[in-house]
């Protein structure tokens, strides 16, 4: 797929998730878990229920973009 232009609050929905996740996965999060899950529901359908994926003709596709450009952004900040 082409590099698609998404939206900055959509990027930034999907680093958030992302970081959420992580620390729900660590061995101890440290914090409560209770609120980790509930954040990781309210980002969820943030992305699910974004006004861009009505915009674009193959939304699976550019919603594994989106996560793969996520996932590259935050490494490239965390260096």
């Amino acid at each position: 797929m082409d590099v698609t232009d998404f939206p900055d609050d959509l990027v930034q929905t999907q680093a958030a998730w992302n970081a959420t996740y992580n620390a729900l996965a660590a061995p101890r999060p440290r914090d409560n878990t209770t609120a980790l899950r509930r954040r990781l529901l309210h980002l969820s359908v943030r992305l699910w229920w974004h006004p861009y994926w009505e915009t674009v003709p193959s939304v699976p596709a550019a919603r594994s973009e989106l996560r793969h450009l996520a996932r590259t952004h935050g490494a490239v900040q965390a260096a």
